[in-house]
């Protein structure tokens, strides 16, 4: 083999997607010193896509002063590639800023989200990839539409959201209601943000012409994802997606002959727009197999037929968890695997 691409997720809390891809190229150097590896940090639009998209762009980290969900003062880090800008609102209004007790999506907002984006306009970015998901919030984004000066600073800028699931603004699978207990919410807590939120959209209608209500994905972020596509004209995209296109993966599969992705835990989940799928996808197309390496493996049937060259768990039987989410000893397991790997491709 001439060229071997790694377009890993990370291992969550073990280790990240670029220690991922510097285990899997020594493995591949060791057994075959002449091959070119292509290292590439790929995220599914969640935790690490920051990280993931501005490495591989050769962008760098900046950081802001913005509002936590409860408007307190909070560092949030995003990612900046020229013109560019990659956001995960959770920096601004995630539910990991705010204590247990703290968590009450009535009572928190997405202003810093707003803030966040003027920072980076400020900074001259007029691009943005946009991360959604862990958000303690259910404003429907009026925080963040509410920032002075907001709605002017987005006018002709461009926003590609990743969003990863279906989820209407209001209505029974709603923002509401699928996701507001998770962030606090009482079942009359329910009851009154799946109300504000059908009043917000009558209004959203009416100042943009654009119906949430049941436009798939709008609930998304306790409904960023409606005020994103409503009033800056935003694309939702599956957040794997977005991060593929945003690195050109493509380009990168030319004259590759294997294709190496992973991550922490595969099982039913990994099908519903993860990472390796995207991968899968991409290289499929081009002709090129993809073998798949997961710390923990669930085979099931929705993961077998997806037509991957091979999937393996790299942490052998018997190895308790503690053990096998120690860095050294997870990279160890994985240049383990992948040995394995080139001597069947060999």
């Amino acid at each position: 083999m001439r060229k071997i691409v790694v377009a890993s997720d990370s291992f969550k809390g073990s280790l990240s997607s670029a220690q991922v891809a510097d285990a899997v190229e020594k493995a591949v150097l060791k057994s075959l010193p002449k091959a070119e590896v292509v290292k590439v940090n790929v995220a599914d639009g969640g935790e690490g896509t920051v990280d993931a998209v501005t490495e591989a762009l050769g962008g760098s980290m900046v950081y802001a002063r913005v509002s936590d969900p409860l408007r307190r003062p909070v560092l949030a880090k995003y990612g900046v590639a020229g013109d560019l800008a990659i956001i995960e609102v959770a920096a601004a209004c995630g539910l990991t800023l705010l204590k247990p007790e703290e968590r009450n999506p009535r009572q928190t907002n997405t202003y810093g989200v707003g803030e966040l984006i003027l920072d980076a306009i400020h900074r001259g970015c007029n691009r943005f990839l946009i991360g959604l998901g862990g958000s303690a919030t259910n404003d429907g984004g009026r925080g963040m539409l509410s920032v002075p000066g907001f709605l002017d600073a987005v006018a002709e800028k461009s926003f590609t959201v990743a969003c990863d699931v279906d989820t209407p603004f209001v209505g029974p699978n709603g923002a509401s209601r699928v996701f507001g207990p998770q962030k606090g919410a009482s079942l009359e807590d329910v009851e009154i943000l799946d109300l504000q939120l059908k009043e917000y959209a009558k209004e959203i209608l009416e100042r943009t012409g654009v119906d949430v209500s049941d436009m798939p994905g709008a609930g998304a972020a306790g409904g960023l994802g409606g005020a994103f596509a409503s009033f800056m004209h935003a694309k939702l995209v599956p957040g794997v997606e977005m991060v593929l296109d945003a690195i050109r993966f493509t380009d990168l599969l030319l004259d590759a002959d294997l294709v190496i992705t992973g991550e922490g835990k595969s099982d039913f989940q990994t099908p519903k727009g993860k990472t390796p799928v995207g991968v899968l996808s991409r290289a499929k197309k081009a002709g090129i197999p993809v073998v798949l390496i997961a710390g923990k493996v669930e085979t099931c049937e929705e993961l077998e037929s997806l037509g991957f060259h091979e999937i393996i768990q790299v942490t052998p039987a018997g190895m308790s968890l503690a053990e096998a989410m120690n860095p050294e000893i997870a990279a160890q397991n994985i240049r383990q695997a992948v040995s394995h790997v080139l001597s069947v491709f060999k």
